[in-house]
């Protein structure tokens, strides 16, 4: 009789073999899920290590340039006071000579 749904289990020998090839699939995806999970936590903690060494390259080298240009006005200054020094050194040179032809 047509009016009568069919029997579940006239149905179960087709489906069995959609729901095996669905449960490996499963198997298959949450495989790759884990591996790929891996591969992230791997390339995270690596690019973490490239971030903290370039901080580090960062400082390294704004510690030298603060170094520089702190001997660089430290040789200015000394630079200036030389000069200083000698525009006396002439001009007692010039006056013990304009004293010594005046004797």
């Amino acid at each position: 009789d047509l009016s009568e749904p069919p029997e579940a289990y006239a149905y179960e020998h087709r489906s069995t073999g959609i729901l095996d090839m669905l449960e490996k699939l499963k198997e298959k995806f949450l495989d790759e899920r884990s591996v790929l999970e891996k591969e992230e936590v791997q390339k995270r903690h690596a690019y973490e290590l490239l971030v903290q060494d370039l901080k580090k390259s960062i400082e390294a080298a704004e510690d030298t340039i603060s170094q520089k240009v702190e001997q660089k006005a430290k040789s200015l200054q000394s630079a200036a006071t030389m000069g200083g020094d000698l525009e006396d050194v002439t001009t007692t040179l010039a006056d013990d000579k304009k004293y010594r032809s005046e004797m």
